[in-house]
């Protein structure tokens, strides 16, 4: 677009040249031709110096302009030095830094592998001597079975494993005949009577209290009406199973198991009246009774450590039965406090086989703070996230199973990789029926942050008891009778037997002392 400066310029330069010719025609007398063509003349002259003078004009500006660009071009060019060396002394702290943290992880992860072999070269150790262990023949046992076979011809039963050979649960447990509280370390001589050897079982296990005899087979008639005079005379019994953290064998939860006593004081294993129990109606009263005893256990044991928990189990007949579980319910919306340190039990048929009605019972006690577990479990195909959103957070697995070599061509995933998988999730892996040191060194490659079994310490009887020696009852459980707990990881805590034996956290060379004295 031309400016108006230029366009003014050129009318200037016309009427100058006009006027030039003009004065030429009037003044100087010639003629109007030749006063044209000096005024052409003139435009002309006035054109090109006009040109001549714009195009030097421009000539400096553009100078000034390149020098001004020359000057913006140098400053940049010192700025983005600048950010370069600002940037290569940063990359230098980065490459050291990162070549300091490099150094530091590797000396770290090499003294981590050189601890875990230590850890496993001490458990083969272990494992090693207590093979050597067992194979020592009992001598005074041979000697005490001879006298016997001397003074009678009826066999003796088999007697049971010494209460010492395992790891101390820090309960204060009897048996029938001794129903004095075990405190400051005193323990009552236990019974001569024989007791019977039986193996080990999930959520049954075979420890009984110290006088109970080997019952004869009973039909379903005789177990109902046990069951029944059990459930009337306030004879169920609470067992206590201890579940430890891997390594270092800490208490962290407990099981409790469910025993009943007929009129002989025999006892009957869950596994034996369970069934009947849910045919005939009884065992929602049994889980009310037995959530009544792990909630009074609870309490007791909080008082000493508010990091300890209690397994409990429920049946699926309660789940399923909207009476009987609207009474627990109940109950479990009174104790909702404890419920982060109170977990309910389920068997992994139960949970898979869910319908409508325990669906939403079972959402009912998760809006309330109900953790679960599954024990039971026949196979590892799991849907971590699909259990995870229904509240479970314990996986309770045999270790004979999840180390079957079998399981990683049958499952989804591979065993090694099942705690890492349901982990990030919130659940935790629990190894189960752990009975030999080979186990724990095998579970050791698996990440397993928990374990259970006679390995470590077999279910023990935990009974009511008359709170004082004159025959007053205590309050607080049901019938005036009190449980007496102490917490085994508290400090300062007296041990069960005389013999020293500390908390489940004990292992090493102190569990080999104690289980080859208990030998002797």
């Amino acid at each position: 677009m031309i400016r108006i400066s230029t366009i003014f310029i050129a009318v200037c330069m016309v009427l100058v040249a006009a006027s030039l010719g003009l004065i030429l025609y009037s003044v100087a007398g010639i003629s109007g031709s030749e006063s044209a063509i000096v005024a052409l003349a003139a435009l002309t002259f006035l054109i090109l110096y006009n040109a001549v003078s714009m195009r030097l004009r421009d000539r400096s500006d553009v100078g000034s302009q390149i020098a001004d660009l020359s000057r913006g071009t140098a400053d940049l060019a010192r700025q983005v030095a600048e950010f370069g060396r600002r940037l290569s002394a940063v990359e230098g702290r980065v490459v050291s830094s990162s070549s300091v943290s490099a150094d530091r992880l590797h000396g770290v992860i090499g003294e981590i592998n050189e601890l875990g072999g230590l850890m496993k070269q001490l458990a083969v150790t272990v494992a090693q001597h207590e093979d050597l262990i067992a194979a020592i023949p009992p001598a005074t046992a041979g000697a005490a079975a001879a006298t016997d076979v001397r003074e009678t011809v009826h066999p003796t039963p088999a007697a049971a494993p010494d209460m010492k050979a395992a790891p101390s649960s820090g309960l204060d447990i009897k048996g029938p005949e001794a129903p004095a509280a075990i405190s400051s370390g005193a323990v009552a001589a236990p019974a001569p009577a024989t007791r019977p050897t039986v193996a080990p079982t999930v959520n049954a296990a075979p420890a009984m209290s110290p006088i109970a005899a080997p019952s004869a087979p009973r039909s379903p008639p005789q177990i109902l009406a046990a069951v029944k005079g059990a459930i009337e005379d306030n004879r169920l019994d609470i067992y206590l199973q201890p579940l430890v953290t891997l390594p270092q064998r800490k208490v962290r939860f407990y099981e409790a198991v469910t025993r009943l006593r007929d009129d002989r004081d025999q006892v009957v294993a869950a596994e034996d009246f369970i069934g009947i129990a849910e045919a005939a109606g009884l065992v929602g009263r049994i889980d009310h009774m037995v959530l009544l005893r792990c909630v009074q256990v609870l309490r007791r044991l909080m008082v000493r450590n508010k990091e300890v928990g209690i397994f409990c189990n429920i049946s699926s007949a309660t789940l399923s039965s909207p009476a009987n579980f609207a009474q627990c319910l109940d109950f479990l919306e009174a104790n909702r406090a404890l419920a982060p340190s109170f977990v309910l039990e389920f068997k992994q048929s139960t949970l898979r086989g869910l319908g409508p009605t325990e669906t939403e019972h079972l959402a009912a006690l998760a809006q309330r703070g109900y953790r679960f577990s599954i024990d039971h479990v026949t196979d590892l195909r799991f849907e971590p996230r699909e259990l995870a959103d229904r509240g479970v957070r314990f996986i309770k697995v045999p270790a004979a199973l999840l180390l079957d070599p079998k399981q990683s061509s049958v499952s989804d995933i591979h065993p090694t990789d099942l705690s890492d998988l349901l982990g990030r999730f919130g659940i935790d892996l629990i190894a189960e029926r752990i009975e030999g040191e080979n186990s724990v060194v095998d579970l050791l490659d698996y990440d397993v942050r928990f374990g259970q079994g006679f390995l470590f310490a077999p279910p023990r009887p935990l009974r009511p008891e008359s709170a004082s020696a004159t025959g007053d009852a205590a309050a607080g459980a049901p019938g005036g009778q009190d449980l007496k707990i102490q917490d085994p990881n508290a400090a300062g805590h007296t041990t069960l037997d005389a013999s020293n034996t500390n908390a489940p956290t004990r292992s090493g060379n102190a569990a080999l002392a104690r289980r080859i004295a208990g030998t002797i």
